[in-house]
């Protein structure tokens, strides 16, 4: 990795937006600009901005406007934008998001052909589908984001089961697996340390702690959670579920809670910014509760892990991938049933879930500093087999 590359980082928002994907674009921006190369975030424009924190460059093309939690809607049109990312002499564009990003890399290459790689985040088809009623509509936009994803000189996805989601797509050519790492380090919590989440949230020692890290969206599986925690309160099991994140469903999934009746072992926290506390948070719990089929690579798993605790996951899933039943998590079926028996089979066998905890921690956990090098490794690659190839006229 002796040769210096620029990189343009592009994705369809940025901070102060957070999601999963921000957090990875953060994460390459600042590992490539401290240690590999130069490294330039390319997104809309974002009233609540404050590119000034970063020990990078941002540039903003114009948005219309924002929706939801401050998601902007670019719009990449003028000739301008694409001349001023083909001044900045980019060696290879890097999309995270195959719409409007990708389709500004595609009106820069129309002009002056650079090597671009996609990578393959989120499953589309769970948004699409969830508020595309029209059948055709819906076709049509599995095609346009398609040809976006076609367009790139190479396809990255975080786990192989992302690849169900691009065929759908229409996207039928080859991908290369490149999964995210993770910022939190390998550590040893103290039980005092832990002590200061039970404080909180008035927590008797002894009850079993379970956490779910993430969006609260339903499509995430979390009513699956909530009736796991029905069928264990039935039981007569003491226990709390801490939800840790907001997200567009999280009123509708705290009224469900209080309508099943869970409230009194369910705990909302709102977001966790600070990433020492959410360690903390990580580290106090018993089990990380993910049962999500839409995440494509479930980075919350390899956070539970550096803090040495396992996760329950859905068996093929793209969260469980690598994942071992009994020796690095614990795999449940996609069922409410499934999950509340997981749990109580395991849950008050401390050594068996200290040991996969443990060997989660050893075995499974990516530091983002290695992630991001086999990343700009990649880069050199696809950016030889570029320069090695005849281009004719640009045909996306």
């Amino acid at each position: 990795m002796d040769k210096k590359l620029k990189v343009a980082l592009g994705n369809d928002a940025f901070l102060p937006t957070i999601d999963g994907v921000n957090t990875v674009i953060k994460y390459y921006a600042e590992h490539i600009n401290r240690e590999l190369g130069e490294a330039v975030v390319v997104t809309p424009e974002n009233p609540n901005k404050k590119d000034y924190m970063f020990p990078f460059e941002v540039y903003r093309y114009k948005s219309l406007f924002t929706f939801g939690e401050g998601y902007p809607v670019g719009w990449p049109f003028k000739r301008e934008f694409a001349d001023d990312i083909i001044n900045m002499n980019f060696d290879i564009l890097h999309s995270h998001c195959p719409v409007a990003t990708s389709y500004f890399f595609r009106r820069i290459n129309r002009i002056k052909r650079i090597p671009t790689v996609l990578t393959y985040h989120t499953k589309f088809e769970y948004d699409i589908d969830a508020r595309v009623k029209s059948l055709a509509i819906r076709q049509k936009a599995y095609t346009m984001i398609g040809k976006d994803i076609k367009c790139a000189d190479e396809v990255w996805v975080t786990s192989r089961g992302t690849a169900d989601s691009l065929r759908i797509m229409g996207y039928d050519g080859d991908f290369v697996v490149m999964p995210n790492g993770c910022d939190l380090p390998k550590v040893t919590v103290s039980d005092s340390e832990k002590a200061i989440v039970r404080r909180k949230h008035n927590i008797p020692d002894g009850v079993p702690v379970f956490v779910f890290v993430g969006r609260l969206m339903w499509y995430k599986n979390i009513r699956l959670i909530l009736d796991a925690m029905r069928l264990l309160k039935d039981r007569e099991r003491d226990f709390r579920m801490l939800f840790l994140g907001i997200g567009p469903d999280e009123k509708a999934i705290k009224k469900y809670s209080s309508i099943i009746n869970v409230d009194d072992k369910v705990i909302f926290t709102g977001m966790i910014d600070n990433r020492r506390e959410l360690q903390l948070y990580y580290a106090t719990a018993d089990l990380l509760v993910f049962p999500s089929l839409f995440d494509t690579n479930g980075l919350v798993v390899r956070e539970a892990a550096a803090s040495a605790t396992p996760s329950i996951l859905v068996k093929d899933s793209c969260a469980a991938e690598g994942i071992i039943d009994g020796e690095t998590g614990f795999i449940c079926f996609e069922s409410s049933h499934s999950i509340a028996e997981t749990i109580h089979r395991i849950i008050d066998n401390k050594d068996l879930i200290g040991r996969v905890g443990n060997q989660a921690q050893n075995n499974i956990y990516i530091s983002w500093e290695d992630s991001i090098n086999r990343a700009y490794e990649r880069y050199q690659i696809v950016i030889d087999k570029f320069n090695s190839t005849p281009h004719g006229p640009y045909k996306w």
